[in-house]
């Protein structure tokens, strides 16, 4: 059974950087696609970022591309993704997701993977 657990988030001011992590038990990391997706208070959760063996440079959303990097460590078990240029609207609990399939679906679909999703992150970012 695929469990996911993410960690890393917390506070930041505009333009400041944070880095998630999500760590799992019960896959082998090249096996699947892991996504990140992000859900703002009052919002629809947003997929942002994927990443597999099939596509190592990773998918961006508009909302997040030049300033996130995913990033992952197959020894680890482990994905990373780096926040940089943090703007108040990054704002939300981030979640990883694992897609079987091996490959990472379209973003705006990364929502309906739901395999091992945790209880998230928060990011807050305020001045």
């Amino acid at each position: 059974q695929v469990q996911l657990v993410e960690s890393g988030g917390g506070f930041a001011q505009p333009g400041g950087s944070l880095r998630l992590t999500c760590t799992g038990s019960g896959f082998v990391l090249d096996d699947f696609a892991i996504g990140w997706i992000r859900q703002a208070p009052g919002r629809e959760p947003e997929g942002i970022s994927c990443i597999s063996s099939h596509d190592v440079d990773g998918d961006y959303s508009e909302s997040v591309k030049g300033r996130f990097t995913i990033s992952a460590d197959s020894a680890k078990n482990a994905v990373y993704l780096q926040l940089n240029k943090l703007k108040p609207g990054d704002t939300a609990v981030y979640y990883c997701a694992a897609d079987p399939s091996g490959y990472c679906p379209p973003l705006d679909s990364l929502v309906l993977v739901t395999t091992g999703r945790g209880q998230g992150t928060q990011v807050t970012v305020s001045s």
